[in-house]
């Protein structure tokens, strides 16, 4: 196929309200991911509604594992079924209602109640997270020019992350109490008579990230135009869609650089999922971060990430999407392997000793300041990474093929999802070492940089 005629034909003539109302998706949905699944949720599931870190974190691995299975399973047939049927719009908002549901029922994730239920509501909230994303990304091949896709999407996603800043510095500042003083990094007491000794300034986030995600969401809705009305019923649709994967699939045979990229992506992407949704908990059993320090922790990063995403807009439209993704993809190796080699007195693996005192305050010893220094390498990497993949993806694919390659995209994303938490899961509980566990990463990252070091961009070009 080629691409570039088909990108000719169909010229994107989008409003700057309509993609800027496509870019505030990614400020809607962040926050579930910054506050939820990786600076104050998580660490809370894991140190605070269990006694014991390391079965703690591998529960909450196994978790994941039954979110990204679901995932890998189901985002390429609902791409190619959105491909069949057209609009984008009613997915997400289908998917949308079951997201803000399953976050409203986390305040009730109570310390000493069973963890069954705020393991489901969060695993039905990842999921519906990740197939909204599906269908938001395949628009973007008809709303933005190969000119300046890359520039959108990086901006897209530090906008993203500036929502889950804002939203981060608000549980912070405002509704986060030190166990010991009960007062907000503020000085104030917490918003709404929040009680931390009952966890209630982490629960809150749950319905916080929903309202967010309600409100935000909405300026796509109104303002983006989507795909021409459905022509097909679903049943029609749905066994057009399954037809037409099935062709996808074939057809990768002779796509074999964008096959390459799907796999290279598969991997380092379980690895960064597996860094964001681990790195929160790993410093929570280290050090005993609770939620204040995991927020600022987290607005540090986000700060960096912004900064990050907007400097790879610009490099990306001069230098191109895979350059941005194999210096991100080095930096955060570097992070990961510097971040596992920390720990009280001590960093890269004891060679270098740390003063074990404490000078009080937050992150008081040198090895939580270490860690802070690897954390930022993390910050202006895993931005550019996946927002560079994905203007990748969409430099290398029509616009009438979105749907289904973005949802084998969310598939080389998920796959093999499960793969990295539970390694590191079960290797915690074989060696008792939640850093022995977090080595895994590094494998995840490397061997995906060097599957994407040998692949085309475009994906579509000859090798």
């Amino acid at each position: 196929m080629d691409i570039a005629a088909e990108r000719a034909r169909e010229q994107p003539k989008t409003s700057r309200l309509g993609i800027a109302g496509w870019m505030l998706f990614d400020w809607a949905a962040q926050p579930f991911f910054t506050v939820i699944t990786t600076f104050i949720f998580a660490p809370y599931f894991v140190s605070r509604l269990t006694t014991d870190p390391a079965a703690g974190q591998a529960l909450w691995g196994y978790t994941l594992t039954v979110s990204g299975i679901a995932i890998a399973v189901l985002s390429p047939v609902l791409g190619a079924i959105a491909d069949a049927t057209g609009p984008r719009k009613p997915w997400i908002a289908f998917f949308a209602a079951i997201k803000i549901a399953s976050l409203a029922m986390l305040w009730f994730a109570v310390p000493g109640s069973p963890l069954i239920y705020p393991a489901i509501f969060l695993a039905l909230a990842t999921v519906a997270a990740e197939f909204s994303i599906v269908f938001n990304d395949s628009m973007m091949p008809r709303l933005v020019g190969e000119k300046d896709v890359g520039r959108i999407s990086n901006i897209a996603w530090g906008l993203g992350y500036l929502g889950g800043m804002i939203v981060l510095i608000g549980v912070v500042a405002l509704l986060a109490g030190n166990p010991a003083t009960g007062k907000t990094a503020l000085g104030l007491d917490p918003l709404f008579g929040l009680d931390p000794a009952k966890g209630e300034d982490a629960r809150i986030t749950g319905p916080i990230a929903a309202l967010w995600y309600l409100v935000f969401v909405l300026p796509m809705f109104l303002f983006t135009p989507d795909a021409g009305k459905a022509t097909t019923s679903l049943g029609e649709a749905t066994a057009r869609g399954l037809a037409e994967l099935r062709g996808t699939l074939s057809e990768l045979k002779e796509r074999a650089g964008i096959l390459r990229f799907l796999i290279a992506r598969m991997i380092f992407q379980d690895g960064v999922n597996g860094l964001l949704a681990l790195g929160g908990t790993f410093a929570a059993g280290m050090f005993g971060w609770q939620t204040m320090e995991l927020g600022l922790y987290g607005i540090i990063l986000n700060v960096v990430a912004i900064g990050g995403c907007l400097y790879a807009s610009r490099l990306d439209t001069r230098l191109g999407s895979k350059r941005i993704v194999v210096a991100s993809l080095v930096c955060l190796t570097v992070a990961t392997l510097g971040i596992v080699s920390t720990g009280p007195g001590f960093t890269l693996f004891g060679l270098v000793a740390l003063p074990i005192e404490d000078s009080g305050g937050l992150f008081g010893t040198a090895a939580e300041k270490a860690y802070i220094l690897y954390g930022l390498l993390v910050g202006i990497a895993f931005g550019p990474v996946q927002a560079s993949s994905r203007s990748y993806l969409a430099r290398s694919v029509s616009p009438d093929e979105a749907g289904r390659y973005f949802g084998l995209y969310a598939l080389s994303g998920r796959a093999t999802s499960f793969l990295a938490p539970a390694s590191v899961a079960t290797i915690t509980l074989m060696t008792a070492s939640a850093r022995i566990g977090m080595l895994a990463l590094v494998a995840f990252l490397a061997v995906g940089l060097i599957i994407l070091l040998r692949t085309p961009y475009p994906a579509h070009r000859p090798a």
